[in-house]
């Protein structure tokens, strides 16, 4: 059996947007990716990240926001920066690929509920499509 290759996703907060690239990556290539998640300044699990995570199956009721420092003995084969605040200020780390994708954050939308959560869905989107252009078959 072939390993697994290993992907980490960073952002400012790890609240939504690495969170829900994590979970789209291990729910929809698992066989092939190990994807994590971490941010610069860890916060919270975001409840509306959660909210539109569960409307394509994928439980993020459990995850919790991660320092990048908790990765900073490991190595991956892909590195991938969500959001720029994260690619200027994101450690180095070794790996054999580091990829910079930055998506709109959808925790900077003011306003009511509905538009809130429409933002979250709009960019849980992009990013699953982009996850399925970049990841549906194995590379390396």
């Amino acid at each position: 059996m072939t390993k697994k290759k290993t992907v980490l996703f960073l952002c400012t907060h790890n609240s939504a947007r690495s969170q829900m690239a994590e979970a789209l990556v291990n729910a929809l290539y698992g066989s092939h990716y190990k994807a994590f998640s971490a941010g610069i300044l860890p916060t919270h699990v975001n409840p509306y990240a959660i909210e539109v995570m569960k409307e394509l199956g994928v439980d993020l009721s459990t995850h919790r926001s991660k320092h990048v420092d908790e990765y900073k003995n490991d190595s991956f084969d892909f590195v991938v920066t969500v959001c720029d605040h994260a690619k200027e200020h994101c450690p180095f780390f070794p790996g054999k690929k580091i990829v910079h994708k930055g998506f709109t954050d959808p925790a900077a939308v003011d306003g009511s509920i509905e538009e809130i959560l429409d933002s979250f869905t709009q960019v849980r989107d992009e990013i699953k499509h982009w996850i399925e252009s970049m990841f549906s078959s194995p590379r390396g």
